[in-house]
């Protein structure tokens, strides 16, 4: 398949990737504040979006292994629930430097899409209820609007209840 051009506004790997797999989506930016004590209760409250529906993209260390959950801002990861959902008995959260290594973005703005190395995925199951989540496109102060069920298949997740408000 052949690439398209990277200088699309505001073009990161995420929307690369969701522009190269033909997925509708749509970018939101707004003004990052470096002094928000949240990342992504500042998106929310930025693009007028319900938290529920603004989800963060964590990474957890998984027996060994490096696994992204994708859960609500509005609530917390529940590592005992992710490491069941993939299968294995500890998780801890990542250490930010190997996080920001292994995909390639930088922590506030890490992206489920486009990451430069692919790691297994799990969106919790609260996704579904909604139309449309949105989630980090890569970089802070930028957001993508996409389907859960669209995000769950470019990033081959897992759904399961990892979030916990």
């Amino acid at each position: 398949m052949a690439k398209k051009a990277k200088k699309q506004s505001g073009g990161t790997p995420a929307t690369v990737a969701l522009t190269e797999a033909g997925v509708p989506f749509t970018v939101h930016a707004y003004e990052h504040d470096p002094s928000h004590p949240s990342y992504g209760e500042e998106a929310a409250e930025a693009m007028g979006v319900s938290p529920e529906r603004v989800f963060k993209t964590l990474v957890a260390d998984v027996d060994g292994a490096l696994v992204v959950a994708v859960v609500p801002v509005a609530g917390s990861l529940d590592l005992k629930a992710l490491a069941t959902a993939v299968g294995g008995k500890r998780a801890a959260m990542a250490d930010p430097a190997a996080a920001e290594r292994t995909t390639g973005y930088v922590r506030g703005g890490i992206s489920p899409l486009g990451q430069r190395k692919k790691l297994r995925t799990v969106l919790d199951s609260s996704a579904s209820g909604h139309a449309t989540i949105c989630v980090s496109a890569g970089r802070r102060g930028l957001e993508v609007e996409l389907s859960p069920a669209d995000l769950s298949k470019l990033t081959e997740a897992v759904s399961a209840p990892v979030g916990r408000t």
